[in-house]
């Protein structure tokens, strides 16, 4: 990229983080770190650390709204990614505001729901807003194995229930579904995409490592960054679990609890 030239723009709406390792800030470090300019509007703020989440606290919506439009009307776009909503009335805020993009902007969308200490970053009764307004809104849907049963409506007991989780997510929208294995058991972390046609597993060897704090908020970025770019979904998704493979091995101990993965990890040379 010519020097001065702008890279990619990608904004994220999700919460703050304010131990810096997940929502917001891991967000903006994992935009950086791949190339695009970041830009927010935060949903919450977090009183957070790496032993969970002690306090949050929803903004209001006219400031969800300035902060929005302050960036799209001025700065515009290339891809956006959506992370922690709070509440059911923010998640139709972030909705009609997401309806305003064009359609060729891509939405990655991260269904958070509770944080890596399991602590809870959505309210009970917001999942069933989440599958209905923004899960049609999305590019690209990135639930974990806690996240894939609620924001699909569904028990998970087998893995073949994962595969209808899947599919009844792309009935209700979603362009790609990517189911990630985070959580699973087994010396492999598989995450496997769902779209048109396509059903793709990505597998890494799962690294001997607990501080892996901030991993989701980390891939959605990643992938929204490369879509940014002009990468097709598949390419994207690769492109980012190569990214968040290295980040996790390379994650370090922050505080007395679980340390965040390392961002910086390939300027550092810490994948190894």
């Amino acid at each position: 990229m010519p020097v001065g030239s702008a890279p990619p723009r990608v904004l994220t709406i999700a919460g703050s983080d304010s131990g810096g390792g997940a929502g917001i800030q891991a967000d903006l470090k994992a935009m950086l770190a791949n190339g695009v300019h970041g830009m927010s509007v935060l949903t919450a703020i977090t009183a957070q650390n790496s032993l969970g989440v002690q306090g949050a606290w929803e903004l209001p919506e006219e400031q969800v709204r300035a902060q929005f439009h302050s960036v799209v009307d001025d700065i515009g776009v290339d891809a956006v990614k959506t992370g922690m909503l709070a509440s059911e009335p923010m998640v139709r805020v972030v909705a009609s505001l997401l309806r305003t993009l064009p359609d060729d902007v891509p939405i990655v969308v991260d269904p958070v729901s509770v944080s890596k200490h399991g602590d809870a970053l959505l309210a009970a009764d917001a999942m069933a807003a989440v599958r209905t307004e923004i899960v049609p809104l999305a590019t690209v849907l990135t639930p974990n194995l806690t996240e894939l049963g609620p924001v699909a409506g569904i028990e998970l007991e087998t893995i073949e229930d994962r595969e209808l989780a899947a599919k009844l997510l792309l009935d209700a929208g979603a362009q790609w579904v990517l189911v990630k294995g985070g959580h699973d058991v087994g010396t492999a972390a598989v995450d496997v995409l769902h779209g048109p046609g396509v059903r793709r597993s990505y597998s890494a060897v799962r690294a001997d490592n607990r501080h892996t704090h901030g991993t989701g908020c980390t891939l959605a970025s990643t992938i929204a960054s490369y879509l940014a770019g002009g990468y097709d979904v598949p390419g994207a998704v690769g492109a980012a679990k190569e990214y968040v493979t290295g980040a996790i091995a390379a994650g370090f101990a922050l505080g007395d609890g679980i340390g965040p993965v390392d961002h910086a990890w390939r300027f550092r040379g810490r994948s190894s």
